[in-house]
């Protein structure tokens, strides 16, 4: 059933055992998820943080929602976002939503949500503007990268080992095998 987006936040906001994203005005949990996903994304996010500047910058987790419209809210298991969008939920109690482009945002795959992640998020994320989306494999260990072109297209690139730059983030890489161990 389709619900508003103010009846979705509060549902997302009142329901504190579980997480709720929402596809085209429906609500949808997203599921619990096992040690390897949960490590790769963990470490990924770990890994992003510790180079980034954190007066610029802020790393989320499995938290938080990138937005778009009304009626698609999504939990990425890894976003960057700049500290000036996050101003205006400072003392808030509102659900930590975001619907300008972000620079990083992570999808680790799962058996129970890989098909929706890449036929759900992976476009909507493209068609909000986030300039890097990585899709992380841990089963496969290979991380697959779409960034954002001038154009508004965007370049995919399939890595399988060594070093992984986020090109939206200069100076900022990660050791593909880190995720994984």
């Amino acid at each position: 059933m389709a619900v508003s987006a103010a009846t979705f936040e509060r549902l997302a906001l009142e329901d504190e055992d579980s997480q709720w994203e929402m596809v085209c005005g429906r609500p949808r949990r997203k599921p619990a998820m096992s040690y390897p996903h949960n490590f790769a994304g963990t470490e990924l996010g770990y890994a992003v943080r510790g180079l980034l500047d954190r007066t610029r910058f802020q790393v989320r987790i499995n938290a938080g929602h990138a937005k778009r419209g009304d009626a698609n809210y999504f939990i990425p298991d890894v976003m960057v976002l700049p500290y000036d969008y996050t101003v205006k939920f400072h003392g808030s109690r509102a659900l930590e939503t975001y619907d300008a482009p972000l620079p990083f945002v992570a999808e680790v795959w799962s058996p129970s949500t890989g098909e929706y992640d890449v036929d759900e998020k992976i476009p909507e994320y493209m068609r909000r503007g986030d300039l890097e989306i990585w899709r992380v494999h841990p089963f496969e260990e290979t991380v697959t990268a779409w960034r954002r072109q001038l154009d508004g297209t965007y370049n995919e690139t399939l890595y399988t080992t060594g070093v992984v730059p986020l090109e939206s983030l200069p100076g900022v890489s990660v050791v593909l095998e880190s995720l994984f161990r």
